[in-house]
Order: structure tokens, then C-alpha cells, then sequence
């Protein structure tokens, strides 16, 4: 039996009562969106408090939060809106998922610190760091998952790939590198958490990418800029 469909902004609604609703891929989708973002940015902020080391863009964070004075929050809201227009000479396209990770993330960062009281034992600090790292890599696995476009800094890595044509792998080593030696010089922390961080969150974003991945619509993707290779930004 035949059935009547109409197409509105990509989605396609189809009049049989037992096909699936297409609002609701795309209610899910947004709900990983955000929630991946605010997870982004409370598991980088249980990697503060733990003070036994940051990502590598935590490191440039905290290391011009100490400069500033702003809150690292903040830092973190300029410096993405700094990163995403040097993706205009790269000809990048921004999603809703780009420019939602510039507020979301930095907001969520502030918002957790200001209630995740500070630890003094290891014993604490290390159980801390390490939901820091899982969580970040869940969050991740959410938010690209819902594929509404690649955060900032992941942009800037892709965009440097199709001008230079260099490897994935040389770029994002390259501006890591940058980052986690600028941030440090600045003042950021350094440690055990920063090497740990780098050697596990691939893998760890790959499994929860796969685990979060939302079945795809007949119609193809509704998001902008939603293209975004899984290798290119999980590759290490």
C-alpha cells in the first residue's frame, strides 16, 4: 500500500500511522546535543577541580583564566568565538551544534565548579579526575553523535586538513601541541590527567559515539554543516 508523504525542511512525513514519527530522531538528536555539550563541559570541570591535569584546550583555559582573571567559563566562550572565525578563511560551514558548543560549554563549566566543592585528599581528587575523563568522553560521543556540526576547535583541525592538506593526525598534533605549551606557559595545569586524557579519549569517544548513534533519516541529516567524519574528529 502506497503512502502519502510530504517534505518539510528535509524531514519526511509519511501518513502511515505506524511509521515512526520524524520529530522523533530529531527530539532525540537535539536532547544528545545539549546534554553532550553541558556534560562537555561539567566533565571539564571535575578535571579543574581535580587539579591533576586538564585536556589540552583545558590547559589554554585555565592558563588565561589565571592571566585575566576572567572565569574559565568565560575564557572559554571567547576563545571559541575566536576559534570559529578563523574558520571563515577555511572555508568551514558552522552547524547549530558549532555555535551552541561556544555558550553551552563554558556556561556548563562555570555552573559546575560553582557546586562541585573543592578536594583536598587524592583520594578524592583521583576518582574525580577520572569521571572527569569517562565523562567527557561520553559527552563527546553524544554531541557528535547528533551530528549538528563540529565543535569550534574540531572545525579548526578539519578546516587546516582540507587547506594544507595535511593528515588529521598531523593537525590536531599540531594545534594540541600548541595549545597545551601556550596554556601552560600561561599558568594552566599539566599532569598525570592531561597524559591519561590523551591516551584514552579516543577510544573512549569512539565507543560512546557508537553507543549514542542515532539511526539515520530516510531524508538524510536536517542539520547544517552535519557531514562531519567520525575519524576526523576521534583520530589521535
Amino acid at each position: 500500500m502506497r503512502q502519502a508523504t510530504t517534505t518539510t525542511e528535509g524531514l519526511t512525513l509519511s501518513a502511515s500511522p505506524s511509521a515512526p514519527s520524524p520529530g522523533g530522531p530529531l527530539v532525540r538528536r537535539l536532547v544528545q546535543l545539549y546534554v553532550g555539550l553541558a556534560l562537555y563541559g561539567a566533565s571539564s570541570a571535575l578535571l579543574v577541580e581535580a587539579g591533576l591535569g586538564l585536556e589540552p584546550w583545558g590547559v589554554l583555559h585555565q592558563g588565561l583564566a589565571e592571566l585575566t582573571g576572567i572565569s574559565i567559563g568565560v575564557v572559554s566562550i571567547i576563545a571559541g568565538a575566536i576559534v570559529l572565525l578563523l574558520w571563515i578563511p577555511l572555508r568551514q560551514r558552522p552547524g547549530l551544534g558549532t555555535v551552541s558548543n561556544v555558550f553551552v560549554v563554558g556556561l556548563a563549566i562555570d555552573g559546575t565548579l560553582a557546586v562541585v566543592p573543592d578536594p583536598h585528599s587524592y583520594g578524592v581528587r583521583i576518582p574525580l579526575m577520572l569521571a572527569g575523563i569517562v565523562l567527557n568522553g561520553a559527552a563527546t560521543g553524544l554531541y557528535i553523535a547528533a551530528k549538528f556540526g563540529p565543535g569550534p576547535r574540531d572545525g579548526l583541525m578539519t578546516g587546516l586538513h582540507h587547506r594544507t592538506g595535511r593528515s588529521i593526525r598531523l593537525m590536531r598534533t599540531a594545534v594540541e601541541i600548541a595549545v597545551v605549551a601556550s596554556g601552560f606557559l600561561l599558568g594552566g595545569t599539566i599532569g598525570v590527567g592531561t597524559v591519561l586524557y590523551a591516551l584514552t579519549i579516543g577510544p573512549l569517544a569512539q565507543f560512546f559515539l557508537r553507543f549514542f548513534a542515532v539511526p539515520a533519516s530516510p531524508a538524510g541529516p536536517t542539520s547544517v554543516a552535519g557531514g562531519t567524519p567520525r575519524r576526523a574528529i576521534l583520530r589521535r
